[in-house]
């Protein structure tokens, strides 16, 4: 799983909702791996190295993109979920978006809550999903190897 410091309260509170959904799920923490990156325009290549250094079987990417009173959101956030795409379509592992692209603080605060509805225990569950589907189809020819 990977954080971005950047809004890194919200973040945590991402992380501790994924935390929450494996529990429940009978997955011990100590089997995910956390690492915090500086910002969520970090997070495509920090998701790249989980998978090829690291060999992850999955990525969670969590974090916060809040709206300011500059165009810095819009490449941010853009940038952050193209490159988590790009990523999860070059290499075939799951590359879940978690990070939150709001207007407010008080919007990432609300989708960061305990419980279910935490955008963090959400991603944690689709990771878990899709490593379901994908077990259950064929695997492409070239699984794990860069498009060109």
């Amino acid at each position: 799983m990977l954080c971005a410091k950047f809004n890194g309260g919200i973040s945590a509170r991402l992380c501790n909702g994924a935390l929450d959904a494996f529990e429940n799920l009978g997955i011990a923490e100590t089997s995910v791996n956390i690492a915090w990156v500086p910002g969520a325009f970090e997070l495509p290549l920090a998701a790249q190295r989980s998978i090829s250094g690291a060999n992850a079987q999955a990525v969670i990417c969590l974090g916060a993109v809040i709206r300011g009173d500059t165009a810095h959101f819009d490449f941010v956030a853009g940038e952050c979920a193209s490159g988590l795409q790009r990523v999860n379509l070059d290499t075939g592992v799951p590359v879940v978006f978690g990070v939150l692209t709001t207007e407010t603080v008080e919007q990432a605060l609300e989708r960061s809550v305990p419980g279910p509805t935490n955008k963090g225990y959400e991603a944690a569950i689709t990771a878990l999903e899709m490593l379901d589907v994908l077990s259950k189809l064929a695997a492409p020819v070239n699984a794990g190897q860069p498009a060109r």
